[in-house]
């Protein structure tokens, strides 16, 4: 028997990975579990690509409005991690790229989306790893001189207003990444975040929430699908009340000390996900945290990322409220 042949399948993610029992990894086609389009470009806006991390090639996405900007000619910041369980997904997607363009024309910010390794070739914390690696660059580029910073984010952008966000597991990185930083392990420099944005947030536990166990109608991702990419995603025998699948696990970072920024926390009902975004936004307003839940009954997970709708219009102003408070507050 050859070796090809010994080898077992632990797990299938609709064929899209397939991890065998020696940890090789084989991937096929995510287009054909990824939503259908279109996906409309933002007319003006401009984008480019840059390294941030040489050493493993990892990139990030520049979208710089056209729009005028006040404040000296300078937007503010977004920084947006994509979704995709953690195991899928890249900062470059059709849908990814649309949603950044948008964020980018209607904000309007400069938008940076950020490429990071996936699971289970590199399982966590490698994803987490990069995202303080992408801090560490944002950091060197706001101290450079203006001839040796990225020029797009030496002529555009204000490194003091700066918001952290993402999408699904992009929104469980974000979360980690404000929490690094606000616990000093991530130092920023010039670059102060004025706030942070979770979208349909990528979280677990061990123990049920009512929406897993009674699962809303229609809901795209499934408990299964959600188990599985934990099981893909964690280190290797770790349950889903690891510290990065849930954020209030015990021998996790203590949030009620942390000097946490103000965060908008947006939670559709059509996903199993639910319970965990609302008890997640519930215990920081439990620790006198600035939170606002935005929650969107008869969406599904990742709706923000979707075709647009009713509901991605209504989340674009809630959006643009939660991030011009906040810059009116800084200035």
């Amino acid at each position: 028997m050859s070796g090809a042949e010994a080898q077992r399948v632990v797990e299938d993610f609709f064929g899209v990975i397939r991890l065998f029992d020696d940890g090789s990894v084989v991937r096929g086609d995510e287009s054909t579990i990824m939503p259908v389009g279109p996906f409309p470009d933002a007319p003006g806006v401009q984008w480019k690509d840059a390294v941030y991390d040489a050493a493993r090639g990892l990139k990030v996405r520049v979208y710089r409005p056209h729009a005028a900007a006040g404040n000296e000619g300078k937007f503010p910041m977004l920084v947006y991690f994509h979704g995709g369980g953690y195991c899928i997904g890249a900062y470059d997607q059709p849908m990814f790229h649309s949603c950044c363009q948008r964020f980018a024309a209607e904000l309007p910010a400069v938008v940076l989306s950020v490429q990071y390794r996936l699971a289970p070739e590199h399982r966590l914390p490698a994803a987490i790893e990069d995202g303080a690696t992408f801090f560490s660059w944002l950091r060197a580029q706001a101290a450079a001189p203006g001839a040796s910073a990225e020029p797009w984010l030496a002529e555009s952008a204000d490194f003091s207003r700066t918001f952290v966000s993402g999408v699904s597991a992009g929104a469980n990185l974000a979360h980690h990444a404000v929490v690094r930083i606000a616990a000093g392990q991530i130092l920023l420099g010039p670059v102060r975040i004025a706030g942070y944005i979770l979208f349909s947030a990528f979280f677990g536990s061990n123990e049920r929430t009512t929406t897993e166990s009674d699962p809303p109608a229609g809901a795209s991702l499934t408990v299964e699908m959600s188990d599985q990419l934990w099981r893909m995603a964690l280190p290797a025998g770790a349950t889903r009340d690891h510290p990065l699948a849930n954020p209030f696990a015990p021998g996790g970072v203590s949030l009620e000390p942390l000097p946490l920024p103000p965060a908008l926390v947006v939670a559709p009902g059509r996903d199993v996900l639910w319970g965990h975004v609302l008890r997640y936004a519930a215990r920081l307003k439990e620790m006198g945290k600035a939170v606002e839940l935005a929650e969107f009954v008869g969406e599904r997970h990742g709706f923000s990322v979707g075709q647009r709708s009713e509901a991605t219009e209504e989340l674009m102003g809630i959006l643009k409220r939660f991030v011009h408070k906040l810059l009116n507050d800084v200035n």
